[in-house]
């Protein structure tokens, strides 16, 4: 490891180290910096396919490190996130490794394997910086959870093995700020304390000089100088979702021309496939928590991917969804399933091997007519397609287990590398495809809204994800001091 490194690490969860770091990396390359994101361990559904250096095929890391990686203007690596854990039931995840999958731990047998992972992680930290001027390291949780210390490789124990100085992030918008920094300070060892060599107070709304007695009263307890207050950042709503807990705050939304409904599965993955729709000025994308009924009005129903196909699929049904998409059906409305929930669409899932656990077998929907077959191989790539309906290229990604096939596949919806993909029902109303990342495709998701009655409104996805990072990038530039931060790099 040659490129100089500096670490973000939280007081907590979701205080917004993902956005910082990928801001940082942006203000790193715009001063002309080559620059890298890195991430020891990351927990989370929302996955992304990156290359696996002198392989041909794909690996899976965080979504995040994806966006990092976007920001930094580079290929994301299988090495910007070494350990990444999926989770699939709530006592255990799917452990994946330097992007492949090498089996499944249930919480506490996760952590005695953690000793064995920091060797991966290590290995990772050596090769991502080649080349690099510096490394962004995010780290993961808290490392105020003392009692996970012994065996830590996200946070402290990480940044003590590499020698990464640290910066802390407050969250100040869910308030308790001074305590949740000066109470981190408080309890850390002095071994990791010793790493932290300032703070950032995130999410500030209002006037910044009204908190001028809290960063005394901060530096009082912890002597930690801060780096700014960073105001919340509305550009961030326009970058692609990181993890569950966005989910609560999708749940309602601004009423539009289109209002498309996603049920909030348990294990659900890669939700961010619905972020393009969510930027169209004329769709409202509501996230439906369980508990709650799929909306009358919605024009579109889609079932997003799972990481537990046959377990989201017998809670889809406990949570009585099933009749109110049959009820959205017999109104004339829009189905898509996409990857998992292509699968939940069809007659039947079955899975004789046990991949997901011990439920074997599982009545679909019934929507599509095709059945799917769960099998251990998993497929994990970077496609180039080309829509059947619309004639045009697509590109995105696989993460997948199992085969589908059926008499509604005679009506796919892509040919990916010669290969027809996906299946539709006879009517046009309902349609299921593995291919993630469709509706990024700018020609297809005008295509596709023109034939729900909505007029195309031009926008360019992914342009728009650069600006919200260039906006960030300059937001960061004028409240952190960018120059002392990259300075600490070592």
């Amino acid at each position: 490891m040659t490129a100089r490194a500096v670490m973000l690490q939280g007081t907590g969860s979701d205080v917004g180290k993902t956005v910082l770091v990928a801001g940082l990396c942006r203000v790193a390359r715009r001063r002309g910096l080559t620059v890298r994101p890195f991430k020891p361990q990351n927990m989370s559904n929302n996955a992304a396919v990156a290359d696996i250096p002198g392989e041909a095929g794909g690996g899976e890391i965080g979504r995040a490190q994806w966006l990092q990686a976007l920001a930094c203007g580079v290929a994301p690596s299988v090495h910007m996130n070494p350990v990444l854990l999926k989770p699939q039931t709530d006592i255990g995840s799917q452990v994946v490794v330097q992007g492949k999958v090498k089996g499944e731990a249930r919480a506490r047998d996760y952590q005695t394997l953690k000793g064995q992972l920091m060797d991966a992680v290590m290995d990772s930290w050596g090769k991502v910086g080649d080349g690099a001027d510096l490394v962004i390291v995010e780290g993961a949780g808290s490392p105020a959870e003392i009692n996970l210390r012994a065996r830590d490789i996200a946070n402290m124990g990480f940044a003590t093995r590499a020698n990464v100085p640290v910066v802390m992030v407050g969250d100040i918008d869910r308030g308790g700020v001074i305590a949740s920094l000066a109470g981190t300070h408080l309890i850390l060892p002095e071994e990791d304390r010793s790493m932290v060599a300032g703070y950032i107070v995130n999410k500030f709304r209002g006037d910044v000089s009204l908190f001028s007695e809290g960063i005394d009263a901060i530096g009082k307890f912890t002597g930690w100088p801060c780096f700014g207050v960073v105001p919340w950042l509305k550009a961030a709503s326009r970058l692609p979702s990181e993890d569950s807990v966005m989910l609560e705050r999708l749940a309602a939304g601004e009423r539009r021309a289109l209002r498309v409904a996603v049920p909030m599965l348990s294990r659900i993955a890669n939700f961010d496939d619905l972020d393009p729709l969510r930027a169209e000025p004329q769709v409202e994308v509501v996230f439906v928590p369980p508990g709650r009924q799929l909306p009358e009005d919605a024009g579109l129903v889609v079932i997003p991917g799972s990481k537990s196909t046959i377990g989201d699929l017998i809670q889809f049904r406990d949570n009585g969804w099933d009749s109110d998409l049959a009820a959205h059906r017999r109104r004339g409305g829009h189905v898509v399933g996409i990857c998992g929930g292509y699968q939940m669409l069809g007659r039947k899932v079955r899975d004789p091997g046990g991949v997901e656990g011990g439920v074997r077998e599982a009545d679909g929907l019934g929507l599509l007519d095709v059945e799917t077959v769960l099998e251990p191989e998993k497929t994990v790539r970077n496609v180039s397609a080309h829509s059947v309906a619309y004639d045009l290229p697509l590109d995105g990604y696989e993460i997948h287990l199992g085969r589908t096939s059926g008499p509604d596949c005679g009506r796919p919806v892509a040919v990916i590398d010669g290969v027809e993909d996906g299946a539709t029902s006879s009517d046009g109303k309902v349609f299921g495809t593995y291919l993630h990342g469709l509706f990024g495709v700018d020609g297809f998701r005008a295509r596709f809204l023109e034939s729900l009655g909505l007029k195309g409104s031009g926008l360019d996805y992914r342009a728009q994800v650069e600006r919200a990072l260039d906006d960030i990038a300059a937001e960061l530039e004028a409240c952190l001091d960018c120059d002392a931060i990259f300075a600490l790099a070592r």
